[in-house]
């Protein structure tokens, strides 16, 4: 999730500024929302927390006193980059380093039962809203002999660096592998990082400081490692950065003043249950593109053709030849969401094929606290190193605001994938780590009964029934997309805005760069039954009390794209879910009618969320909606 790095020197080794630095650069790619550190010499115990970028706080007067004001001696400095869940960063108690006596440390991950163990050690010694401070009090609770007890006490991820006040040194550790160490051969300087290539950045950056034979490892999981030195006791002191956290809207969760809207909901589904669908699968007359024959079915029904698994032979025949050998970690990629496919898909490769994969994740700022939540409980619980690299979320969520204010001038659903532009370079990323790590295995757990079609049907492209992957698309019909969005670009120059670049970089990201991966469900059928009930009882994995699915409840866009198709064609991705699992002969006809009924009522909470997380005002874009013209004939 964060980023989080350390730098012990003994006094016999001298202090390179530009290694620090270095290394906060690096640890940015992982959160940029906060910053902050902590050094502990001979006299003090000091840290300095901050609202603002790394590459911000390092430009303080407060970063750099701290730094030339070191103690002669051994020094001990640890520093996070910080990527919000829990605890807004304008609260500058809720940034790292966190503090509870005699222990200050930084921590990247999720303690998911953060709420549990405060009840256990002291609900009254809480300082802040983030879960990391009840790590640094169960620290100052345990005796030394029963430390790596802190990790079997947490469920979730936790990576962390401490430093005490009692005594000079530190201890670190971690549950799932996000934590390496560098060290040079005399044993006189060494520096933690989150992620291996950012050491092996470090060793070839600082080859003076790093030679060859400086030793690069993880250590043991849930097993810390130590340093400490002579020496007594010293004072704790907090130092201002003096900067303060950028004007943000407040994230509400709740959904008072949507009274009007809720109302014009009823009288929506009322015209949603009034339209003719296919005899044979659900899809409404609405659907672009859609053709009924004589008996009611639909073009989409009659060109299906049944998904045949290869089966876990082939699967395995692939993983063999495709992935590390078994010594070697990690030996391949997940591109892991927090979703309930990809977290079945690590469960799998772990348990199923023995692989030790690593989980990469790309945050561009609308991935949920609940999907983030479930990544933590996930990777905790199977020992997956996971990657997280962080967009500048700031400049993200502007760009979707942007874009959202640009589209509610001249509402069209063709355009409405452009809210999720920001989350395809994923694929870029996952590429690049693939070649940092050497990597030719990715395994994705893409389902395919999760085809929706209809989305570049309302570019005006008609669908292709023999697609097999949902980024496919020929050139002639990248073509035609590429025409109709410059139409629309042409009609509504709001569009040409300081996001364009980034949409142009998630275009070429989506349908331009290969993709290399290995989907599970190509080999395996996908079952939702026996899926969540995995997920549920085995990881606690954790649903959304708004909706009864758990299906997209990590994305912070679906609540909002899906009322908008809901609202004004009278259906959303769960139509076309639950007749693709109609069409497999997974479910009835009544229950995928039942499902998708329920899965279609709007979010209100998550609306809110979503309007107020981009900044935009939820009534005026709820009441733009809805002037938009229906699809829907007026419900008799």
């Amino acid at each position: 999730m964060c980023g989080i790095t350390g730098i012990y020197l003994s006094d016999s080794q001298q202090f390179r500024p530009e290694l620090l630095s270095r290394l906060l650069q690096l640890s940015q790619t992982r959160g940029k929302e906060a910053s902050g550190l902590a050094l502990r010499d001979s006299q003090t115990l000091r840290f300095v927390r901050c609202p603002r970028p790394a590459e911000e706080l390092m430009r303080t007067d407060a970063y750099k006193n701290l730094i030339q004001e070191r103690a002669p001696g051994p020094m001990y400095l640890i520093a996070h980059s910080r990527l919000v869940t829990n605890g807004h960063e304008s609260q500058n108690h809720n940034n790292q380093p966190v503090h509870s006596a005699p222990w200050v440390l930084v921590h990247n991950g999720i303690v998911v039962n953060a709420a549990e163990l405060w009840q256990q050690w002291g609900a009254a010694h809480k300082q802040s809203e983030v879960d990391s401070e009840v790590l640094a009090r169960g620290l100052a609770l345990l005796p030394a002999e029963q430390r790596n007890s802190l990790f079997s006490s947490i469920k979730g991820t936790a990576s962390l660096i401490a430093l005490n006040s009692e005594s000079p040194g530190w201890w670190y550790g971690s549950n799932n592998g996000s934590l390496y160490s560098l060290q040079n051969p005399a044993g006189t300087l060494q520096v933690l990082a989150s992620e291996q290539p950012m050491l092996q950045q470090i060793q070839t950056e600082f080859s003076d400081l790093f030679p060859s034979s400086s030793r690069l490892h993880a250590p043991q999981l849930s097993q810390g490692e130590e340093r400490w030195e002579q020496g007594g006791a010293v004072p704790v002191q907090e130092v201002t950065s003096g900067l303060s956290a950028p004007i943000q809207a407040p994230t509400m969760h709740g959904a008072s003043g949507l009274e009007r809207f809720q109302a014009l909901a009823k009288e929506t589904q009322e015209r949603v249950d009034s339209l003719r669908r296919c005899s044979r699968c659900i899809l409404p007359e609405t659907f672009p593109y859609i053709e009924f024959d004589a008996q009611g079915v639909c073009n989409q029904c009659r060109n299906h053709q049944p998904l045949q698994p290869k089966g876990t032979a082939a699967l395995q025949a692939e993983v063999q030849r495709l992935a590390r050998p078994a010594g070697q970690r990690p030996q391949c990629l997940v591109p892991f969401s927090g979703g309930r496919d990809s977290s079945f898909a690590l469960h799998y490769l772990v348990h199923e094929l023995g692989l030790k994969p690593l989980a990469f994740s790309y945050d561009w700022g609308l991935l949920t606290d609940l999907a983030r939540r479930n990544q933590a409980r996930m990777c905790g619980a199977l020992g997956v190193e996971h990657i997280l690299i962080s967009a500048d979320i700031r400049a993200k969520r502007a760009n979707v605001r942007r874009n959202v204010s640009a589209w509610l001038r001249r509402p069209r659903l063709g355009t409405i994938p452009l809210f999720m532009a920001g989350d395809k370079q994923y694929f870029f990323h996952a590429a690049k780590l693939m070649k940092a790590y050497g990597l030719d295995l990715s395994v994705m757990g893409e389902n395919l009964l999760e085809t929706t079609r209809f989305k570049t049907a309302f570019c005006g492209i008609p669908p292709r029934f023999n697609q097999t992957k949902t980024y496919q698309l020929t050139v002639a019909d990248k073509g035609k997309m590429l025409m109709y969005y410059g139409k629309e670009y042409l009609l509504n120059p709001a569009y040409i805005n300081a996001s364009l670049i980034d949409t142009l970089g998630a275009f070429g990201s989506y349908y331009a760069l290969p993709h290399r991966n290995l989907n599970l469900f190509d080999y395996l059928p996908w079952q939702e039954q026996p899926l969540e009930q995995l997920l549920l009882g085995q990881y606690d994995w954790e649903t959304d009390p708004e909706t009864p699915t758990t299906w997209r409840i990590g994305d912070g866009t679906a609540a909002f794209y899906n009322y908008i198709y809901w609202s004004v064609a009278g259906f959303t991705e769960n139509d076309t879910f639950r007749s693709n699992q109609l069409r497999e002969g997974q479910i009835t006809r009544a229950e995928a009618l039942s499902k998708a009924r329920a899965e279609n009522q709007p979010r209100w909470g998550g609306l809110q969320w979503y309007c107020s997380t981009i900044g935009l005002d939820v009534q005026g874009v709820l009441s733009r909606i809805a002037s938009m013209p229906s699809l829907m004939p007026i419900a008799k």
